[in-house]
């Protein structure tokens, strides 16, 4: 039966992203009553799960980048000789338990992933594409809870909201006292779990003097810039070191 598994061979080179998504959260999560349509404890505790992956997964994500329910993480190298079933299977399953350890539900949580390849250039574009899809989230969750909050239905709202556009959001949010420039930044901008490096001061005996050592450690960055701005991209090259950003 071992030539029926016709996918275990498949393999991917790196460098890639690999995104993974929650499951059904929405009724998973419905008894924990978090605020709407933001919680801080919801983000933490995404932020906590990914921070656990680098520090005790085995893997070795350069960075990933969170909102909402959704984590990219960017792998220069990967285990498991490239084993997309492999892959695909051990990096949610992990996020997956994190988190339900984490926020302790009262159903068991589940993410899926998917591979994405990429290279140079193409991780800028990436992050621009998928923090721009955090900022529409985040305009559209404003919004559509805005109404919900006046009473209007769950299905009314969100035909009302389906084709505005964005300064339609940004009026109907105004109006209501709510300044989207003045939200915060995690929430228009999503966060980064990064390896950061920092200096430990040592002793020496054998030249009898004190020594620095260079070490990273893993952070929590919850005021990212905007990827498309100058200081975005420079940001991203930074993050992801000359190798990776030699041709953004």
């Amino acid at each position: 039966m071992k030539r029926r598994e016709i996918f275990s061979d498949l393999r991917c080179v790196p460098p890639v992203i690999i995104r993974v998504d929650g499951r059904n959260f929405k009724n998973a999560l419905s008894r924990l009553e978090f605020e709407k349509p933001y919680d801080t404890r919801f983000a933490s505790a995404m932020a906590d799960a990914v921070q656990l992956f680098f520090k005790s997964s085995g893997l070795s994500p350069l960075f990933a980048y969170i909102f909402s329910d959704e984590i990219s993480l960017f792998f220069p190298e990967l285990a498991f000789e490239g084993r997309i079933e492999k892959i695909d299977s051990v990096v949610p399953s992990f996020i997956s338990s994190a988190l339900t350890m984490i926020l302790e539900p009262a159903e068991p949580l589940s993410f899926d992933s998917r591979i994405i390849p990429v290279h140079g250039k193409l991780i800028n574009e990436y992050l621009i594409w998928r923090q721009a899809e955090a900022w529409r989230n985040c305009v559209n969750s404003h919004a559509y809870y805005a109404l919900l909050s006046e009473g209007m239905e769950e299905a009314d709202a969100a035909a009302y909201l389906r084709n505005k556009g964005s300064s339609d959001m940004h009026e109907l949010l105004f109006s209501r006292g709510t300044n989207v420039a003045k939200l915060p930044s995690w929430q228009k901008r999503g966060m980064m779990i990064m390896k950061e490096e920092y200096e430990v001061e040592g002793y020496d005996p054998h030249l009898e003097k004190s020594t620095m050592t260079t070490r990273k450690k893993v952070v929590q960055n919850w005021d990212i810039p905007q990827f498309s701005s100058p200081e975005g991209a420079l940001f991203i090259k930074d993050l992801i070191g000359p190798d990776n950003a030699e041709t953004i």
